[in-house]
C-alpha cells in the first residue's frame, strides 16, 4: 500500500522520480524500487516524505485515508 501512497502523491504534485530521489539523495532506481514494492521504504524516508507533501505518515503507509 506504501508504495501506491507515494506514487499517487508524486503525481499528483506533478513530481518525477528523479525529482523525488534527489530531495531524498538518493539513485532515481532505488526510489524506484519504493515505488514498486520491491524495496521496503526505510521509516526516514517516509517521514521526509510526509513532509515534503505536507501530509503524515500515517497517511503514507495507509493507517488512514485522510490526509
Amino acid at each position: 500500500m506504501v508504495f501506491q501512497r507515494i506514487k499517487d502523491l508524486r503525481e499528483d504534485n506533478d513530481k518525477t522520480q528523479q525529482q523525488i530521489a534527489d530531495y531524498l539523495n538518493m539513485h532515481r532506481t532505488v526510489y524506484r524500487r519504493y515505488e514498486s514494492g520491491d524495496r521496503e521504504i526505510p521509516v526516514w524516508a517516509v517521514i521526509k516524505l510526509a513532509k515534503f507533501y505536507k501530509t503524515t505518515t500515517d497517511y503514507i503507509l495507509g493507517l488512514t485515508d485522510q490526509r
